[in-house]
């Protein structure tokens, strides 16, 4: 199914453009903008130059701009339209290869995990790789272990990384290709769980993922090409026309380009090199210029403060709730953070900090304390997740002008995991939305797909509701944190694009701006909260030009 969809809309990128010369004229629209002071504007006309930026958007009872021989124009019939979204925080490669490989996220017990292991298994290759997996959705207190994994594997090696892509689960087979024996020491930011004894249980945390990770065949440059094209249908079917890569690659970079030489990168992609040994590959000297009409530019550098908070790996202040011996795992000292973070600012690149503790969260923002007199606000600094935080904290990333990178799905996905990870009464830092924009905060939406969902609207639902898509807990998980509609939608446009260092370009249909828009089969501002999690996008437009039209009657594939 998921191929027929992927090949069906790639005939339709080609098929439903408008022609290559000539201005585009769009009508009888119900288009709405998200301003940057926060009104939302309507208009029922967009007029689009050749160049594929925006002319005027005109309110409704305007006459048409008057049309020449080659022009192009389009009858919305009423249909809603809104700019493109911006996903700021995604791992597009990661996304890719999800959707090509086995799938665990909704699995909703370890038998039923097993029983799609063992098909994947049986379906032959020489390992059985995969991802999605989650013990608190199972009902587990404790990870699977490699005998769990042994009995749907067999003596094939396995490697299964966890939804929040911070620890990985290996059966023996594995385990014993990556020499990991009770004498294995945990590496620095890493850990390797173990048995009372002292064992190997077959789960590693963070950084100790690699000792297994590096065993693992990589995919093939054929495999990653389909990906990627996987990945970019994907997110165009979902309504995204931009997106903040966490994690560039020196490989993913290269990919990129090669789609953007032979015209096929249908998405913006503001990348963050995957540490300083990718920018060292990828641009030493610094950022690289908008590529491809401003479809690629290798902008920031993405550092690790700390783990997640589901496997245990973010660094809190106070120990876990419900594992007292341990407050997590901190990647580096404070020199050390500072040390790499001076060095990306120096070159010029925007630093994303991920940060997922209360603990990792003022490490970094006292690293970026250090750098503001050096460097100034202008690089506009970034913590990713800003998940959990020291309500003292709130008013410091609005003095130091960092932005807080937010994943409002995270919010209703990981409720009952993180009461039991923080207990009662430190949760009110948590998932905090409104009280960090109260504070003076910029925030800017994303999914961290494949870790979620890539869809924007799920997102934009929580956000407003911290309800999940089957409304649970009614009237929302600490609703004191829900945010406007207007204020959501911000979070994936006007506000997306600050971050990624794109305003007045993208996030807006004012005119100047690059013609990036969607079109909707509802009105999010005309129906209840609750069913914004079923709108669903007909049509994507990239700089005035169709790149994705929906299959009739088929809904979105989803990692």
């Amino acid at each position: 199914m998921l191929a027929r969809l992927i090949g069906l809309s790639l005939v339709l990128l080609a098929a439903a453009l408008p022609a290559e010369a000539g201005r585009t004229l769009i009508v009888n629209a119900k288009g709405y903008m998200v301003e940057a002071s926060g009104g939302v504007r309507r208009f029922a006309q967009l007029f689009i130059g050749e160049d594929g930026r925006v002319l005027a958007a005109l309110p409704a009872g305007s006459a048409e701009p008057r049309l020449a021989a080659g022009d192009f124009r389009q009858d919305m019939k009423g249909r809603v339209l809104l700019p493109g979204l911006i996903d700021s925080h995604g791992h597009l490669m990661g996304l890719g290869l999800a959707l090509r490989q086995l799938d665990l996220s909704k699995t909703g017990s370890l038998a039923e995990a097993q029983a799609e292991i063992r098909a994947a298994a049986a379906r032959g290759g020489e390992w059985v790789v995969g991802r999605g997996w989650n013990q608190v959705r199972w009902g587990m207190a404790a990870f699977p272990t490699a005998a769990d994994l042994d009995a749907a594997t067999g003596n094939r090696p396995a490697w299964l990384v966890r939804v929040d892509g911070h620890a990985g689960w290996a059966n023996s087979a594995a385990l014993k290709a990556a020499g990991i024996t009770r004498a294995t020491r945990d590496p620095p930011g890493g850990r390797i769980v173990r048995d009372a004894a002292g064992n190997p249980t077959g789960v590693l945390v963070d950084r100790a993922m690699e000792l297994v990770a590096a065993r693992v065949p990589p995919p093939s440059p054929l495999e990653r090409e389909k990906a990627l094209e996987a990945a970019l249908v994907h997110l165009a079917s979902v309504g995204l026309t931009g997106f903040h890569d966490m994690g560039t690659t020196a490989d993913d970079w290269t990919l990129l380009r090669a789609f953007g030489d032979e015209g096929r990168l249908t998405l913006r992609v503001t990348a963050y090199a995957d540490g300083m040994e990718a920018v060292e590959r990828i641009a030493p000297v610094r950022p690289t210029p908008w590529l491809y009409a401003d479809r690629l530019r290798l902008q920031g550098v993405k550092l690790y403060a700390d783990g997640a908070l589901g496997s245990r790996g973010a660094w809190l202040k106070a120990p876990y709730a419900d594992e007292p011996g341990t407050r997590g795992l901190r990647f580096h000292d404070d020199a050390r953070l500072r040390n790499l973070a001076s060095r990306g600012n120096f070159l010029g690149l925007q630093v994303a900090i991920h940060a997922i503790g209360d603990a990792a969260n003022a490490q970094a923002l006292d690293a970026f304390a250090e750098l503001l007199p050096a460097y100034g606000p202008d690089l506009r600094n970034r913590i990713e997740h800003a998940q959990v935080l020291d309500p003292a904290d709130f008013g410091r990333f609005a003095a130091l002008s960092v932005i807080a990178s937010m994943q409002p799905i995270h919010a209703p996905s990981d409720r009952v995991m993180a009461e039991a990870r923080l207990g009662p009464d430190r949760l009110a830092g948590a998932y905090a939305w409104r009280s960090l924009r109260k504070a003076g905060a910029r925030l800017a939406f994303g999914s961290d797909t494949p870790v979620e969902p890539a869809n924007p609207f799920l997102g934009i639902h929580a956000a407003v509701t911290r309800e999940d898509a089957e409304g649970n807990p009614p009237g929302g998980w600490r609703s004191d944190e829900r945010l406007t509609l207007a204020q959501a939608i911000a979070g994936f446009t006007v506000d997306a694009a600050y971050a990624g260092r794109m305003e007045g370009r993208v996030g807006t249909l004012l005119p100047g701006a690059w013609a990036d828009f969607i079109i909707l089969d509802r009105d999010p501002f005309a129906i209840p909260p609750a069913d914004l999690v079923h709108v669903r996008v007909l049509e994507t437009w990239l700089a005035g030009r169709r790149v994705w039209v929906r299959p009739e009657g088929a809904d979105p594939p989803r990692p």
